[in-house]
Formats: structure tokens, sequence, C-alpha cells
């Protein structure tokens, strides 16, 4: 059975300028009312960003066979049990019927600082999936749980900061992974990426790439085919359709 991407470049491509068109937005409205937020926070505190992504990808799920798929996007429908955690709010979650189809977080950096913020972005994403897999493993989600997909998509402004090596690594007593050492904080996200599949943290992680001048216009790019947004999306199809056929 062929999947549905349906006008996969098109929808990315929007949702790329609405993440961008939504910081400037978020602020302008802090610089017109006086508010406190400085610098690249002001677009941060936006919080809708990465809706245009959530459209994307809940239009994959209802385009490969799951039309009456359960949508969840308000904070109060968010949250799953953890283990080490009582609960967690994700950014988006699907269920079909009572079983989750799939968890998601949509996150995004913008520069000038990468740094500081890669380290605190990779905590976060590896601190939810083992605290998800570990409550999924004694059964939290029920018996009748198939291993659902658990998607993490990371928008990164592509930039001379992003695309020149990383700071320095200083290591006094042992020497880092060789992956590591040259890598611009770009391939760090896509290292880390790859990483989170490997050990099986995540279903599918994705770098998006997009610059400041050019992204309104829904421009965005990729760092490798196994990391790349479309990648990204024809997983979460292919489970969609699977799961459409399980009933």
């Amino acid at each position: 059975m062929s999947l549905d991407l349906g006008p996969y470049e098109r929808q990315a491509a929007s949702a790329v300028a609405h993440f961008w068109a939504t910081r400037a937005q978020a602020a302008a409205r802090q610089r017109d009312g006086g508010g406190t937020d400085q610098g690249e926070r002001a677009g941060v505190t936006a919080g809708k960003n990465m809706d245009g992504f959530i459209t994307l990808l809940v239009d994959l799920v209802k385009a490969n066979g799951l039309t009456e798929a359960q949508v969840c996007v308000d904070r109060s429908r968010l949250t799953l049990p953890g283990y080490y955690r009582a609960t967690k709010n994700w950014d988006l979650l699907i269920l079909n019927g009572p079983r989750l189809l799939a968890a998601i977080e949509l996150k995004s950096q913008v520069g000038p600082s990468f740094g500081n913020n890669f380290n605190n972005r990779a905590e976060e994403a590896i601190g939810t999936a083992y605290d998800f897999w570990t409550a999924y493993r004694e059964g939290v989600l029920g018996a009748d749980q198939p291993r659902p997909f658990v998607g993490w998509l990371m928008l990164v402004e592509d930039a001379p900061a992003s695309r020149s090596p990383g700071r320095r690594l200083d290591t006094p007593h042992f020497d880092v992974f060789p992956e590591f050492k040259g890598a611009s904080y770009l391939q760090r996200y896509d290292i880390l990426c790859r990483k989170l599949m490997l050990e099986n943290l995540y279903t599918c992680a994705a770098v998006v790439t997009s610059p400041r001048t050019g992204g309104d216009s829904g421009v965005f790019g990729e760092v490798s085919k196994s990391t790349s947004p479309r990648t990204f999306a024809a997983t979460l199809a292919g489970y969609a359709a699977a799961e459409s056929i399980r009933g």
C-alpha cells in the first residue's frame, strides 16, 4: 500500500513561513505594548510558532486512513502519564479510539546563541523519551497498546552561527566522540537526531533548517535524508496506515 503525503512540500513551506511570521508578530506586539521580553525571547513566547507543522502532520494522519483520529492540541488534553514524574505535556497527541497513535514534540531554536540552548534541548529530548518509554514498559497506556510513534521535530535557524563549528570542546579528562569535533550546531542536531533514533528513544527525529531571510517565504532545508522533515512525515504516515488496517 502506497503512502499519501499529499501536498507535503507546499504544506511544509507554509509551516515554515507561519513560524517566521508568528515570531515577527509576537516581537512587534512586545515592542508596541512595552512588554518586558527582550531580543529573541519575544518571538519564542508567542507559543504558536509551530502550528503549521501540527496542521501538516494531522493532515497526513487523516490522509492515510485515520479520518476519525482524535487530535489533541489544547493544553488540557496534551498530558500523558510519566514514570519518573507524574505527567508530561506534549505538543501534539493523536489517538485512534483508546489507543495512542502518536506523541510528538515540536521545538525550535533561533540565534544568536546556539551553545547552551543546544545542550538544554538535547537533555530535554533524551529525558522526555526515556521517561515515556519506561512508563510504556510498565503498562501505563494499557494492555492493548502497540508501540506508538514518538517524534521529535526541531526547526533551527540556518545562519552563519549555526553553520560554523561550535564552541571549543573542553574535556580535560577524556576525549569526546570524534563526530562532535569541528561539528557545527546544525550538524550536532543531526547527530543528536540520528542517535535518538539509533537508541529507539524516538521513532523519528528531524531537523528542519530555515534562514531568517527567506524563511518568511517558506524556504527550508534539511541536514541529512535520515533526519529530514520528509522522512519524518513519511514515517508518521506509515504508522497511520498500519493503524487504520489494525482497526
